[in-house]
């Protein structure tokens, strides 16, 4: 059985006063408030209250699916398995081809929209809805392994939403607030929740010997979580090991047989899905491009990680193999030596890095021993740097407040506008025809409608010809592209509309097109194609 320090198990107990240490000079309310934390008083309510309304705000936010990132590709993912499940093509052109985005979660949605006729975005707002539950349960479920203190898990769920740093970020697969705001409905975010259950349960296996079923199910569960979101899956298996490196007493011979068991369950999930091959994603393209920005502005949008390292450190000093530690260790040293060699898709390991430190700080705070002085010290400072990350993104209440009823300071702080909408062209486009448009926002979002558009927003490694696509979308709107020319690579993939800036390059004079609208802001106008019968492919 795992040992585990004695002040972790059952109910936190009443703080005692060490001698000489009443005339501390710290202020009273802070004394009560970590008083609080381990009794369940004053400083244990306030983080209920606080992670209450965080959770709060994300039940909202599920509700409204914030349109700022990469919501059209998982409804377009959705709409064409609920179309064809068996052989659905890619989810954002008009090709017979593989995509990683087919993983059993979206199928899952998919037979749920069909079976009940659902429409696609409400199906994505249940998505977000489960996600949200798993995330939040998940957290919950993994700090009770480490700790029963009353207080350790809405602290955690508040650490791992705002330690993170003092400028508004977000990225998929990083379960910051404004992440998590944006990227509820996203695979991603199912995925991290599995995790955080998966770390739990592995940690309860191991310490209560579960037989083959357990870990033969655990194993289900981590093959479908690397089909869902690959980059999570990988955050994932790192846990996994720091747990098992971690475990005290060491894992016996059978307990690593059926640790293997799982693994080989999970193995053989991966190899027999049938809607792409997992594998062939390890020579995928060069991802470096896209997540370059993971290494910029490193202190601003993880600085305050920092305080959670120091309580890695605690850990340490008390166990050499503190899987929190070890976890930390595994993330750190990719990171670290993709930044050195310019491998910036490595940087998609840093959950690895920062969730441990997270949950480490959560438990530390809860159980900190010493002088009062010590232990209000560190509550204080707690308190402060989650409230530096809560301001950091407070910009997320403009997702489900208007700016009328904030007060200017939160009303102006940043966060990623909502993109405009595309409902106006939508309306007139049928889902399965093809669109021709090099508009950032069109590309990213059209396809959720049901269209398709030559050139794929997003890289796709399973797609052969992208980038012939992406070369014939800017022929088309280059300048000196005659009329012909344009009608050819038009005819070539079936284009039956076209959305340009308003005036682009003679395209309203084009004897081939009718314009049909013009969205709100007057920026963009739909054209629709007469005929492409005669041209000639290009």
């Amino acid at each position: 059985m795992e040992a585990v320090a004695p002040e972790e198990v059952g109910e936190a107990s009443p703080v005692t006063t060490p001698a000489g240490d009443e005339d501390s000079g710290f202020p009273a309310a802070v004394r009560r408030t970590v008083a609080g934390w381990r009794n369940g008083g004053v400083g244990h309510r306030a983080a209920v209250a606080a992670a209450a309304v965080s959770v709060l705000l994300l039940l909202l936010l599920a509700v409204r699916l914030p349109w700022a990132g990469d919501l059209g590709i998982h409804a377009a993912t959705v709409d064409r398995l609920r179309t064809d499940l068996t052989d659905p093509g890619d989810p954002l052109v008009k090709a017979d081809v593989d995509s990683p985005y087919f993983s059993p979660w979206m199928l899952t949605l998919a037979v749920l929209a069909r079976v009940t006729g659902l429409a696609t975005f409400t199906v994505l707002r249940f998505a977000a809805l489960v996600g949200l539950v798993l995330v939040v349960t998940g957290v919950g479920h993994f700090t009770r392994t480490f700790t029963r203190h009353r207080a350790a898990v809405p602290l955690a769920v508040l650490s791992v939403l705002f330690l993170q740093g003092w400028t508004a970020f977000a990225w998929s697969g990083f379960p910051g607030l404004l992440s998590l705001g944006l990227c509820l409905a996203y695979p991603s975010t199912l995925a991290i929740g599995i995790a955080f259950h998966l770390w739990a349960l592995l940690r309860k296996g191991l310490e209560r010997r579960w037989g083959w079923g357990p870990f033969l199910w655990l194993g289900l569960l981590l093959g479908a979580q690397m089909l869902i979101h690959q980059f999570t899956g990988l955050v994932t298996v790192l846990g996994l090991l720091a747990i098992l490196l971690g475990a005290r007493p060491w894992p016996e011979r059978a307990t690593w047989l059926r640790v293997g068991a799982g693994c080989a369950v999970a193995l053989a999930l991966v190899l027999a899905w049938p809607y792409y091959s997992f594998f062939s994603l390890l020579s995928a393209g060069n991802l470096n491009p896209i997540h370059r920005a993971l290494y910029q502005h490193l202190w601003s949008h993880y600085g305050l990680v920092l305080l959670g390292v120091a309580a890695l450190a605690l850990r340490l000093r008390r166990d050499r193999r503190d899987p929190l530690v070890l976890f930390f260790v595994l993330g750190a040293v990719p990171f670290a030596l993709g930044g050195l060699t310019h491998q910036w898709a490595w940087a998609r390991v840093l959950p690895a890095v920062m969730l441990p430190a997270q949950i480490a700080l959560a438990v530390e705070v809860t159980r900190v021993r010493g002088t009062r002085w010590a232990r209000a010290s560190f509550a204080a400072v707690t308190a402060v740097v989650l409230l530096a990350g809560a301001w950091a993104q407070a910009g997320t209440l403009n997702y489900v407040l208007r700016p009328q009823a904030l007060p200017s300071s939160l009303a102006d702080r940043p966060y990623p506008k909502p993109w405009p909408s595309v409902t106006w062209a939508a309306h007139y486009v049928r889902p399965g025809q093809v669109v021709m448009t090099g508009d950032y926002y069109v590309l990213r979002m059209l396809p959720a409608y049901g269209p398709y558009t030559v050139e794929s927003a997003y890289p796709d490694f399973f797609l052969p010809d992208e980038q012939q696509r992406a070369d014939a979308t800017k022929r088309y709107f280059a300048a000196h592209t005659t009329p012909a020319q344009r009608a050819a690579i038009l005819a070539h993939y079936g284009v039956r509309w076209v959305v340009a800036p308003v005036g682009y390059h003679g395209l309203a004079t084009d004897p081939s097109l009718v314009a049909k609208a013009t969205d709100p802001a007057h920026r963009l106008r739909l054209y629709e194609v007469r005929s492409t019968a005669g041209a000639r492919a290009e």
